[in-house]
């Protein structure tokens, strides 16, 4: 069961400490540090949330009523398991009345934010470049709804006082600041006298919500940036400029995304961070749209395990680990559908018998092809395997 709580925190308080210290015979005793005296937070990452209309037309149920809960359904076990699912959410929420509209100004029904509760999901990364399809009423009607949905989001705003607050989550005993920015908004103008809006990527900002961050003594601070060339399988020159330029003021992990296509892992040294060593993926690629192509029709959950030993306040990345998958489009018993599929499983036909030979075929390479670009900066991150996907989706069914 996942148990964490979300405070938003208002930068502007400031508070005086006064210490008085006097000389008095003191014994100090020394406490064993027992196994269980560390506590740790699991946090697990998807790629993009997209809803082209071939998707909302599939999901439709009625004029205006629509099911998405089927997309989800065999990586709802990985997501309800973390203690916070998280990913970015690429459409507006701006209701019926605008009409529903994929590429290239977005807008999903409702519904869709129903199926991501249903699926796991608790924030929201909200700063990208389509976060402002819908003018600022879509803005502030997508974070409404979000929050009526039992979900948090960032990156996006609905006041100067709004964005001035820091989303920070503690699970188990581990604070962890939550920031997100984009490189832009597809040419978009943000409304005059509303630059809260959306969360531009910029070092002067970053830098003072890093250190707003530091001052609530948070043990990490993670960092989304959109951003990057899309379709491209590597980190450009910018991508690599600004995680560098976070790195060194403070970021413990990095998520990126906006590619449309996963981009490497990677670890580096932190800057004043709490854990010793961070890390960065350039790209988390999509996680469910209609783009059918090779690289882009594949997504995967990131798993990052934080630990934190509460008597020596020491936090540190225990364990990384990841698990592709593919997006099948097709017909199954149940209809037309969009199903998210986790692992390889092209050679198991009692699983997933409405695969095709050619489904199967994709399947693999889309495996095989993650795989190689999420290893290509370093090996150090574990494959969940196959036999871990029975095990869960058993472990989840059973409950």
């Amino acid at each position: 069961m996942k148990s964490f709580i979300a405070l938003y925190i208002s930068a502007l308080t400031a508070g005086f400490f006064h210490f008085i210290s006097f000389k008095t015979d003191i014994k100090i005793h020394e406490i064993p540090v027992m196994q269980d005296s560390v506590v740790t937070a699991v946090l697990c990452f998807t790629g993009d949330l997209m809803c082209h209309s071939t998707q909302f037309n599939a999901a439709r149920v009625e004029a205006d009523s629509f099911d998405f809960t089927g997309v989800f359904r065999e990586v709802k076990p990985y997501l309800s398991a973390a203690d916070l699912a998280i990913a970015n959410l690429e459409t507006v929420i701006a209701g019926s009345k605008k009409g529903y509209s994929g590429y290239p100004y977005f807008n999903a029904p409702d519904d869709f934010l129903y199926a991501l509760n249903d699926a796991g999901y608790n924030l929201l990364f909200t700063a990208n470049n389509h976060a402002i399809d819908q003018g600022a009423a879509g803005v502030e009607r997508t974070i409404k709804k979000i929050n009526e949905y039992g979900m948090h989001q960032t990156g996006t705003f609905v006041s100067e006082k709004d964005q001035d607050s820091l989303r920070i989550f503690q699970v188990h005993s581990i604070k962890i600041a939550f920031l997100a920015y984009t490189e832009n908004t597809n040419g978009v103008e943000i409304p005059d006298g509303k630059t809260y809006l959306v969360n531009i990527i910029d070092i002067d900002k970053i830098a003072e919500d890093i250190a707003k961050a530091r001052l609530r003594n948070v043990d990490i601070v993670l960092v989304n940036f959109h951003f990057g060339e899309e379709y491209k399988r590597e980190p450009n020159t910018y991508q690599r400029e600004i995680v560098d330029k976070t790195i060194e003021l403070g970021a413990d992990i990095i998520i990126g995304g906006h590619p449309h296509v996963i981009e490497p892992v990677d670890y580096f040294k932190t800057v004043n961070g709490n854990p010793d060593t961070g890390f960065v993926i350039y790209s988390m690629g999509n996680f469910i749209s209609n783009q059918r192509w090779r690289y882009s029709d594949v997504g995967m959950m990131l798993n990052i395990e934080i630990s934190k030993n509460i008597y020596t306040d020491s936090v540190y990345l225990s364990d990384v680990s990841f698990l592709p998958a593919w997006v099948y489009k097709g017909n199954t018993e149940k209809g037309r559908e969009y199903i998210i599929l986790p692992g390889d499983v092209s050679k198991n036909d009692s699983i997933y018998p409405f695969l095709t030979s050619n489904d199967k075929h994709l399947m693999h390479e889309a495996f095989e092809d993650t795989k190689y670009i999420v290893t290509r900066y370093t090996k150090n991150i574990k494959l969940i395997s196959t036999s871990d996907t029975n095990y869960v989706r058993n472990e989840y069914s059973s409950r």
